[in-house]
């Protein structure tokens, strides 16, 4: 299943989302990819801090409480990096490097999640 990211303020951060809730989703998180592209993103939780270790680009990062509201907002975390954690996060937010700063997000906003549907194809008979 893909969600899409939004704040209070209507700005979309990722149209393609996805859930990362099991520990092995968690660990892998974007290790191995070779890019986050334009409208993706990755929502781990639980989640107070994390890394960039053998990542090759730069990635946005929001850390959120149980409400989803943003307590810290990294832009453009550097491969071969890694975060403390941060006091009452519960999830964290990976964004392509750039879309915070367009979006204007801030401290103190809101972030809200919807389950997008799959498109259902006609089987070809």
């Amino acid at each position: 299943m893909t969600y899409e990211i939004t704040t209070d303020r209507g700005s979309v951060l990722a149209t393609d989302a996805r859930r990362a809730t099991r520990v092995g989703e968690r660990l892998r998180g974007l290790l191995g990819t070779g890019a986050l592209p334009s409208g993706r993103g990755l929502h781990i939780e639980p989640c107070s801090s994390i890394h960039t270790f053998f990542m090759s680009y730069p990635i946005d990062v929001l850390f959120l409480d149980r409400e989803g509201r943003v307590l810290r907002a990294i832009h453009s975390l550097a491969p071969w990096r890694a975060t403390l954690p941060v006091l009452g996060a519960r999830g964290v937010v990976e964004l392509p490097a750039g879309t915070l700063q367009a979006a204007g997000v801030a401290v103190g906003d809101r972030v809200h999640f919807r389950a997008r549907a799959l498109a259902c194809r006609p089987a070809i008979r």
